[in-house]
């Protein structure tokens, strides 16, 4: 019956393997929107001769284009970790289930 809990965390990861999955769709968006905002800003800036590294719109969508890459990258590490646990806990009950079925061959 051990393998009825582990299942069940089993399951667990993957529910919170699918929330940081949607978070990172929200995350990729969010940075595909901001360097289109770039590339916009960056032309507008060519257009009057302005060095994009003097202007502070530019900046801030730099800023966020690196916090957004940061968290993706966070991101990723967790839901690596989440498939290491889910993998583990999946060869877990099998061995357990296995195991039971043998045992209760041999006994009955």
């Amino acid at each position: 019956m051990t393998f009825l809990a582990i299942d069940a965390q089993k399951n667990l990861f993957t529910l919170q393997k699918s929330q940081l999955q949607f978070e990172q769709t929200l995350v990729m968006s969010r940075t595909n929107y901001i360097t289109k905002q770039m590339g916009y800003r960056a032309q507008e800036l060519e257009d009057t001769e302005m060095d994009v590294d003097n202007d502070p719109t530019y900046q801030m969508l730099q800023q966020q284009e690196s916090y957004l890459q940061t968290r993706q990258d966070s991101l990723d590490s967790q839901m690596s970790i989440l498939d290491n646990e889910i993998n583990s806990l999946k060869t877990l009950v099998n061995n357990n289930i296995k195991s039971s079925c043998s045992l209760n061959l041999i006994g009955g």
